[in-house]
């Protein structure tokens, strides 16, 4: 049976989904792995998301499924993509993970592999805090985390403005949301996804 790496992740305008479609083909790329893409469950009205503009974007992945939290369960590594909220992750991944109590009670999440990547309006938005805090939940958990070393070679690049760190991949949405992934940004999540995926493949060996 192949290794299972769940991409979990929010995403209001598409930043989120495109690094979070990276992550899943760096971890599908290992053989042996299975990688399953899914959207944690929205909390805000239609009526809401259309004022915030965000209708025509979510559209680009309403194909993707809903995460159910119990099935988290059946991975053996979950890669959790989060847009950051003053600093921590957003209130619709909250959400999700509260309704996690019952994993936690039976030890289910105990031992896999959690990894964190994000999505920030500017340089200097919460990249790290957003990962380092969505990390205490992982932690109580009882999984090992896993960041994103630097042999990925596109953390050191300066020739460019562009997200990543040591923590996890990241790209910078700018304030009006109209700056995309960078291909530095999607090889770092790729880089990530496979990192995971391979750590993986040797626990369970």
């Amino acid at each position: 049976m192949n290794v299972k790496v769940h991409v979990v992740f929010y995403s209001m305008y598409g930043h989120v989904y495109r690094m979070a479609e990276a992550v899943a083909d760096g971890a599908g790329s290992v053989p042996g792995v299975d990688a399953v893409l899914r959207q944690v469950p929205e909390t805000l009205s239609s009526e809401v998301l259309e004022k915030m503009g965000a209708s025509e974007t979510r559209k680009a992945f309403a194909h993707v499924p809903v995460a159910d939290s119990d099935s988290l369960a059946e991975a053996d590594a979950v890669i959790f993509g989060t847009p950051t909220r003053f600093g921590n992750m957003c209130a619709q991944m909250r959400a999700f993970l509260d309704r996690t109590g019952g994993l936690w009670a039976k030890g289910a999440m105990i031992g896999k592999i959690g990894s964190v990547f994000v999505s920030t309006g500017s340089q200097h938005s919460g990249h790290e805090t957003t990962i380092t805090s969505f990390h205490t939940t992982l932690l109580h958990h009882g999984m090992i985390i896993v960041g994103c070393p630097y042999s990925a070679s596109g953390l050191t690049n300066m020739a460019e403005i562009t997200g990543g760190s040591p923590y996890g991949a990241g790209t910078l949405a700018g304030g009006d949301g109209s700056r995309q992934p960078s291909e530095n940004e999607l090889e770092i999540a790729r880089f990530q996804g496979a990192h995971v995926a391979q750590l993986a493949l040797r626990l369970r060996g």
